[in-house]
């Protein structure tokens, strides 16, 4: 079984930085693509960032494209640095892992976490 646990959600001010990180632990498999999806209440989910086992392959989603990054810290862990943040980045981000990269584009992805809150007041 596979666990993907997300960390490092908060309250920030607009314009501010946060960091966040998913670990997987269980039977996951190193190579599996890591990323985030976010959802704030109301709205759809929608697609942060990808990164693919190598680190070396990135993708994000065009509203984060130029204020984001996204590293491959080992096999099971993912970090997403989310720097001048807006109120509308507020959400729940959910960590996610799939077989590739493309499959956070379209499908399907395998695990899931369960998210960790983002809040930023302007």
């Amino acid at each position: 079984q596979v666990k993907l646990e997300e960390s490092g959600g908060g309250l920030v001010q607009a314009g501010q930085s946060l960091r966040l990180s998913c670990a997987a632990s269980g039977t996951f498999v190193g190579t599996y693509a890591m990323g985030w999806f976010r959802q704030a209440p109301g709205k759809e989910r929608e697609f942060v960032a990808a990164v693919d086992w190598t680190g070396g392959s990135t993708y994000f989603g065009d509203s984060v494209k130029d204020r984001f990054t996204i590293s491959r810290d080992n096999a099971n862990m993912v970090a997403l640095q989310m720097n001048s943040l807006k109120p509308e980045d507020a959400a729940v981000y959910l960590c996610a892992a799939g077989r590739y990269i493309a499959t956070f584009i379209d499908g399907p992805l395998d695990y899931w976490g369960k998210g960790t809150l983002v809040t930023v007041s302007s």
